[in-house]
């Protein structure tokens, strides 16, 4: 995509190869490229309106009705924000008195939209022209325009004296590749100058990678890690007079039967640590927002368990209680590893499908399964792990 295609897609016989193309998403390529061209769509524009067609039926998931309007590239939608979470930070930065806010990195547009929705006045910094004009595309789209502007240029070189609150959103993938970059000091805008904005500006938020190593987080800032009906989706460091607590663990998870979404956030300082004790009738597998925040002692306190190993993140207790931060598992058998008693216990309870799970093993779900050689038409968990140092398989049942 460059800026003469993206121009191209915006006037009217844009607008109509975009309409055409939508109702071909989702299916073969060449076909959908070849029915577009039938109607006598120009092939460059047909190509241009089929791959923004396939892209927003890809972001649905993240914008839901949203994205049938928003212009998107492949790596953008990939780093954009969902709009749960974008919501709520825009909610949270809204509360703390923020009316002016710099989006240094804005991207598509995802969180600055959010918070122009929360009535925010945002001005975007971009440096890829192409997505610059995108971003400026989706606010004028969602009709935000007059609360979300965007240049083109460079992040660094923004006057944030202008603004009561930054946001800050690193590329996390190389230019021209798409690769992903995982040392945050290889990030763009640099490291250092993301960090530093907190000093400058003392409402400051700066969304990086979920595998954020703890040492680089910065001293006082609250670092949340984010899930999303089971994935850990992004991280966010909110710094200065943002800080509410050490570790934040925010998750959104739908109502069962797709009703709607609820959010929930466990809380604590990320360096206690949970009690070790015996394997018990009901394991808790926490989710993983839970444990890269280092809340897993705090979660142990609401559940009253305990860890079987200090270094495995899975914890143990003799009641089933309910709770939105780990999945809940009755323990019914407890082995040393071994795959021949494995196999013939399940052998046994005529078990023919089983899900394995694992932490601090170093076998392979894959081949443990052929190795099984199941049969049979009941159902279990299988848990690799260890206890008390020793490699250990847990025969277990989901608890609903």
């Amino acid at each position: 995509m460059d800026l003469d295609q993206l121009a191209a897609l915006r006037t009217p016989e844009g607008s109509a190869a975009l309409a055409a193309a939508a109702g071909l998403a989702g299916g073969d390529p060449l076909t959908a490229a070849s029915a577009l061209r039938a109607t006598g769509v120009p092939p460059a524009l047909a190509a241009a309106a089929l791959t923004q067609a396939e892209l927003r039926h890809r972001a649905v998931g993240k914008f839901g009705p949203a994205a049938a309007g928003m212009f998107l590239t492949r790596a953008g939608l990939e780093q954009a924000t969902r709009r749960v979470v974008a919501d709520r930070r825009a909610a949270r930065l809204r509360d703390a008195g923020v009316q002016t806010l710099a989006d240094l990195g804005c991207g598509l547009g995802a969180d600055a939209l959010a918070a122009a929705r929360a009535g925010i006045r945002v001005y975007g910094v971009e440096a890829d022209p192409v997505t610059a004009e995108m971003a400026a595309a989706n606010a004028a789209a969602a009709g935000l325009a007059d609360l979300f502007t965007v240049e083109c240029g460079d992040a660094t070189t923004f006057d944030v004296s202008r603004v009561d609150g930054v946001f800050c959103d690193p590329a996390r993938r190389r230019a021209g590749t798409g690769r992903r970059i995982f040392d945050p000091r290889a990030y763009s805008p640099p490291w250092d100058f993301v960090t530093g904005l907190a000093e400058r500006v003392p409402r400051t938020v700066v969304k990086v990678a979920p595998g954020l190593d703890h040492a680089l987080i910065p001293a006082g800032a609250e670092a949340e890690w984010v899930g999303v009906d089971g994935d850990l989706v992004e991280a966010a460091l909110w710094c200065g007079e943002l800080a509410g607590v050490p570790r934040r663990a925010t998750l959104y998870r739908q109502e069962a039967g797709g009703g709607e979404t609820r959010c929930h956030q466990l809380t604590g300082s990320g360096a206690a640590e949970a009690a070790v004790g015996p394997v018990r009738r009901y394991l808790y597998d926490p989710d993983p927002a839970v444990v890269r925040a280092h809340l897993v002692a705090e979660l142990a306190g609401e559940l009253d368990a305990t860890l079987g190993d200090p270094s495995i993140a899975y914890l143990y207790a003799d009641q089933a209680t309910r709770t939105p931060y780990a999945r809940c598992l009755e323990v019914t058998d407890v082995l040393p590893f071994s795959l021949k008693r494995l196999r013939a216990l399940l052998r046994d309870r005529r078990v023919g499908r089983v899900e394995i799970l694992k932490r601090g093993s170093a076998l392979t779900p894959e081949q443990l399964r052929r190795d099984l050689r199941l049969a049979g038409d009941a159902a279990a968990s299988l848990v690799l792990t260890r206890v008390a140092g020793a490699p250990t398989v847990l025969v277990c049942q989901p608890v609903d």
